[in-house]
């Protein structure tokens, strides 16, 4: 498969303006998708069309003190099964590669990775944690689900692997809600 940067990611996905606290329905919601409780959930981070959270917030530290670096948590599984399907056909070499041959997009990428230091930092400082941000960044690419989820919670522009992403996998909510909480 070879990748096509794209020239902007899907209107449909563009997320809330502000986040939202997750409401109880939410969280059941979440507890679906995953097949477990979540762990840390501050706030959705961004809605699928369908309504459901497909991202959520979640604290840098969590209730037992344990260090969470992943801020944006992709939980929709058909969204997850996308970013699978990407990395299971390669996509992730490939973006590597240009990550390694294209100084203007080293820069995007290292633009990426402070943009989640910076809103991981403005809900709290671990220093276990400081300089770390998610997905490999900002010298290689190793989780499509991470950028996906940053991609969706910042906005277009924000994370150029995330954003190809988005642009590369079908649109997940067009089969209707992924799960149908209680």
């Amino acid at each position: 498969m070879t990748v096509v940067p794209p020239e902007q990611p899907a209107a449909e996905v563009v997320p809330p303006p502000e986040r939202q606290p997750a409401t109880e329905r939410d969280l059941a919601a979440v507890a679906e998708q995953l097949g477990r409780p979540p762990r840390g959930t501050r706030a959705v981070a961004h809605r699928c069309p369908c309504g459901n959270p497909d991202v959520v917030e979640t604290t840098p530290r969590l209730a037992d003190g344990t260090p969470f670096p992943t801020l944006y948590y992709l939980t929709c599984p058909r969204a997850t099964s996308a970013c699978s399907r990407l990395e299971s056909a390669g996509v992730m070499k490939e973006m590597a590669d240009r990550l390694a041959a294209d100084p203007e997009l080293a820069a995007r990428y290292r633009a990426a990775h402070e943009d989640y230091l910076a809103r991981r930092e403005a809900i709290g400082e671990v220093p276990e944690i400081a300089g770390i941000s998610a997905g490999g960044m900002p010298g290689r690419v190793k989780c499509l689900h991470v950028h996906l989820g940053h991609a969706l919670a910042a906005g277009p522009g924000v994370n150029p692997f995330g954003d190809e992403t988005l642009a590369l996998i079908e649109p997940w909510w067009l089969a209707g809600p992924c799960v149908e909480p209680g």
